[in-house]
C-alpha cells in the first residue's frame, strides 16, 4: 500500500526540478568520427600560448597574451563540436570560446554564431553564452542574439562536449548532445548563409564579459587555461559540390528534432537558461525582427 502511495504521488506530483536532463533519446556526437586537431585546424595567434599532447589542446591567457586556433577549411554547413574543460577559481574576464565565423574573410560585415563561456568569481557558476550575429551585427553597433545558461554540471570538474549544428534552415546548440537552443531561419536577413571557418580562443574581454564588465580578469590567478579534445567538424565545405546535403542533429535527415529532443530542450531552458535576447525589454527588437515571428 505504501509503494502504491508513493507511485501514486509521483505521477501526481511530479519533480519539477531534476538534476539532470531528460534524455535526448538520440545522441548525434556518436554519428561522427573524431580528428586530430593538426588535421582540422591550424594555430591563428599565440602560438606561444598553445600546446597539443596526444590530440589534446591546451590554451591558456596570461598577461602577455592569449591564443586562438582556426579550421584548415571553410564550410557552409555541418555539425561542429569538441569537447572542453575550463578553468576553476576566480576567472572574471576571461572568454573561452568555441564558434564559427567569417570575419577574416568579411572584416566589419561579418557572420558568427558563438559558444563562450563567460568567466566568474568564486563561489558563481561560469555562464555559457550563445550567440548568432549576422552579417555585420557583430561589428560596431552591435545587435547580438543572446541565450546564457547556467550549467547542470560544473564545467570546470571534467570535460563536455559543445557542438553547433548549422544547416541553412536552422542552428542548433547541443550540450553532451542535449539540445539547449534552436535558432530556425525566419528570413535570410537574420540568419547566416555565407561560409564560415570553425574557431576557438582564450582572451581577455574585461570590458563586458563577467557581470557586464564589473569584475576584471585579475593576473594573480593566471595562466587561465582551457583544454580541448575530441574534435569534430564534419559537412559540407565550402569546396564540396551543389549536392552535398546538409548534416542533421535529429533522425530526421530534413532537419529539426524529435519530440523528446525538444522537451529536453524545453528543460534546458525552463531550469537553466538565465537570459533571452528576446524576452529583454530593455531591447530594440525591431533589430530582432525573428522574436516576433
Amino acid at each position: 500500500m505504501a509503494l502504491f502511495l508513493s507511485l501514486l504521488l509521483i505521477l501526481l506530483f511530479p519533480s519539477t526540478n531534476a538534476d539532470w536532463p531528460p534524455s535526448p533519446g538520440y545522441w548525434p556526437s556518436s554519428k561522427f568520427r573524431p580528428m586530430s586537431f593538426h588535421k582540422g585546424f591550424k594555430n591563428l595567434w599565440g602560438p606561444s600560448h598553445q600546446s597539443v599532447n596526444h590530440n589534446a589542446l591546451t590554451i591558456w591567457l596570461d598577461k602577455t597574451s592569449g591564443s586562438g586556433f582556426k579550421s584548415v577549411r571553410p564550410f557552409r554547413s555541418g555539425y561542429f563540436s569538441a569537447s572542453i574543460k575550463v578553468q576553476p577559481g576566480y576567472t572574471a574576464g576571461v572568454i573561452t570560446a568555441f564558434y564559427l565565423s567569417n570575419n577574416e574573410a568579411h572584416p566589419g560585415f561579418h557572420d558568427e554564431v558563438d559558444i563562450e563561456f563567460l568567466g566568474t568569481t568564486f563561489g558563481k557558476p561560469y555562464t555559457l553564452q550563445t550567440n548568432v550575429y549576422v552579417r555585420g551585427s557583430g561589428d560596431g553597433k552591435i545587435i547580438g542574439r543572446e541565450m546564457k545558461f547556467h550549467l547542470w554540471f560544473d564545467p570546470t570538474q571534467d570535460f563536455h562536449h559543445y557542438a553547433i549544428l548549422w544547416t541553412p534552415k536552422e542552428i542548433i546548440f547541443l550540450v553532451d548532445d542535449v539540445p539547449i537552443r534552436r535558432y530556425p531561419r525566419k528570413s535570410a536577413a537574420t540568419f547566416p548563409l555565407r561560409p564560415m571557418w570553425v574557431y576557438g580562443s582564450i582572451w581577455d574581454a574585461s570590458s563586458w564579459a563577467t557581470e557586464d564588465g564589473k569584475y576584471k580578469a585579475d593576473y594573480k590567478y593566471q595562466p587561465f587555461v582551457a583544454k580541448y579534445t575530441n574534435f569534430k567538424a564534419s559537412g559540407c565545405s565550402a569546396y564540396a559540390p551543389a549536392w552535398c546535403h546538409p548534416v542533421s542533429a535529429s533522425l530526421f535527415r530534413s532537419g529539426g528534432l524529435t519530440r523528446q529532443q525538444r522537451r529536453a530542450m524545453r528543460w534546458v531552458q525552463r531550469y537553466h537558461m538565465v537570459y533571452n535576447y528576446c524576452r529583454d525589454p530593455k531591447r530594440n527588437h525591431v533589430l530582432t525582427p525573428e522574436c516576433r515571428s
